[in-house]
């Protein structure tokens, strides 16, 4: 799950600062989710899913299609 946010977001080319507005978070507390150092809150993952315009079980890694 990790890399694939990390994966999606440098694939859109934009920065952990840049999602972590989107978010309305820090940058630092971003980050650590794209570590793995934290875990995604739900209501984060919906919100990501619904940025990049797929799927929560592509982000969770339950499926390969976004």
């Amino acid at each position: 799950m990790y890399r694939r946010i990390r994966d999606l977001r440098e694939d859109h080319d934009l920065t952990q600062k840049q999602i972590a507005q989107v978010l309305g978070m820090s940058q630092t507390g971003y980050s650590k989710y794209e570590t793995g150092e934290n875990d995604i809150p739900t209501a984060v993952l919906i919100k990501l899913a619904d940025f990049y315009k797929t799927s929560t079980d592509y982000l969770l890694g339950r499926t390969d299609k976004k």
